[in-house]
């Protein structure tokens, strides 16, 4: 193993790059054009006082009149690529002709394009094989530990990784370690019991050159790209909405420094103005867009940052037709360090589906490690199903076949998917949904608004359509019928 000299031999502080003075952005440009002009003096008048005399009756003018024109902020349409990458495990299979990028595929062409730096926010890791248990179906995994370390030896690429504190759920893995070692990668720790109470950092995100990012439902695991379903997007010349997921990672590249705590006081370079209220337009392959970034939890989230909770509730709130989720676990309470009811998503859903009508689908995940409390709460919301006529709620459970003949390979064979697709919104996130993980947990959402008629080829509408395939599959049963398998 090359070690590569004189990069990562200490921490660095994190900095976010500084536009330029007078740099153009796609919020700060403005008309050249719509100034009113005086046509006619009375007299003749030194130039100097003639550009005077103007100027100041231009300023009546805006003032006095309501419909004066004047110039006015523009946002221009930014050109991006956004691009549904999945992972279905090993002897998954659909009776459908649907077919997507893979997660595999979207992490090379990430790591293919990289010139300068690679930056990963993420749970835990397992590349490896050997992190878990040797198999043949970590070849991917191990393709990916190789190219990232690979990349992160070359000179011209600066590799950082902010990653949760290591604990039992890593089994044997050091994938870090080794990175770090070789000196590939400079690795931060994010201590939440420290930081924040409770919780961890959930989140699984990659940036790269600031320009393009993927985020999604896979961990840095060999697992999740043969063994586990996933759902992710990959975001490629993106640059003002891969930026704005850089100052993400800044945020935990900030807080993961030794001894570091949450500012008070966020400092500018981390705060946003792209959200729910001012979501940034686009112009993607399958037509126009408005799209923003969301973060959890609260305290990781600047001034400007739509809190994950906040993004999916709005998205809930705005739907008019149908609204399709698939989502590991599902609980409207917190369920980890305390057993707390937290109705708030649950309360959008019944209020969407009784308010106004619209028809509400829950596609949830079952496994060896489901809990029957998250049975009931699901049983509690497919209650008020037809009691008007109205009122449409349905759940499903999505069940991966195990793999046979063998041993099984632990914590895999499991529907991970946390995303929602409405008739105006797709949702794709890296949390699953208990009150936890909006409130003491690190996690993001990418929330795309592409509604038009006939978007089948927008992000919305192929999201739609990996819904309709899972809910319509064989491995899809009603919630009381899966619950018995």
């Amino acid at each position: 193993m090359t070690v590569k000299p004189g990069r990562h031999g200490g921490h660095k502080e994190a900095v976010l790059p500084v536009p330029e003075p007078g740099a153009e952005t796609p919020f700060e440009r403005t008309d050249a054009d719509g100034y009113h002009r005086v046509s006619a003096v009375r007299r003749r008048l030194p130039p100097v006082c003639v550009s005077l005399t103007l100027l100041l009756a231009t300023a009546v003018l805006v003032v006095l009149l309501p419909g004066a024109e004047v110039a006015r902020p523009r946002q221009r349409l930014g050109s991006c690529s956004i691009t549904l990458a999945e992972s279905i495990p090993i002897g998954l299979t659909f009776n459908s002709s649907l077919e997507l990028p893979t997660t595999y595929d979207a992490w090379k062409q990430l790591l293919g394009m990289a010139g300068s730096s690679v930056n990963i926010a993420s749970y835990y890791w397992t590349l490896l094989g050997a992190d878990v248990q040797p198999d043949p179906t970590a070849a991917q995994g191990e393709d990916i530990f190789q190219r990232l370390m690979d990349t992160g030896l070359r000179s011209d690429i600066d590799m950082k990784i902010a990653r949760n504190v290591i604990s039992s759920v890593d089994y044997t893995s050091n994938d870090t370690q080794l990175l770090a070692a070789a000196g590939a990668a400079e690795v931060r720790y994010l201590d939440f019991d420290r930081l924040v109470g409770a919780g961890i950092l959930h989140t699984k995100m990659w940036v790269i050159d600031s320009k393009h990012f993927f985020v999604g439902s896979a961990n840095t695991d060999w697992r999740s790209l043969t063994q586990v379903k996933e759902m992710g997007a990959l975001v490629s010349e993106c640059d003002t909405l891969a930026a704005d997921m850089e100052k993400i990672f800044q945020v935990y590249w900030l807080v993961g420094a030794e001894n570091a705590t949450i500012p008070v006081e966020w400092p500018e370079e981390y705060h946003t103005t792209i959200n729910k209220e001012s979501p940034l337009p686009v112009q993607l392959p399958g037509g126009p867009a408005r799209v923003y970034l969301s973060s959890s939890p609260p305290q990781l989230c600047p001034p400007g940052r739509t809190g994950d909770g906040d993004a999916i509730v709005d998205t809930i709130n705005s739907a008019r037709q149908f609204i399709h989720i698939a989502v590991m676990d599902y609980y409207p309470m917190l369920i980890y360090d305390q057993f707390t009811f937290w109705p708030v998503i649950d309360d959008a859903l019944r209020r969407a589906a009784v308010d106004r009508g619209v028809s509400v689908r829950l596609l949830a995940s079952v496994w060896n490690h489901t809990h029957d409390d998250m049975l009931a709460g699901l049983r509690s919301l497919q209650a008020l199903d037809a009691v008007r006529s109205h009122v449409h709620i349905q759940v499903r459970l999505f069940k991966v076949p195990d793999m046979e003949p063998g041993p099984q390979i632990p914590f895999s064979r499991v529907n991970h998917n946390k995303y929602m697709v409405t008739d105006q919104v797709a949702y794709i996130g890296t949390s699953n949904w208990s009150g936890d993980y909006f409130v003491n947990t690190g996690g993001i959402g990418l929330v795309v608004n592409s509604s038009r008629p006939g978007d089948d080829d927008s992000v919305r509408g192929q999201l739609a359509a990996v819904f309709e395939r899972d809910w319509e599959s064989e491995h899809s049963a009603p919630l009381q019928a899966a619950a018995r398998r």
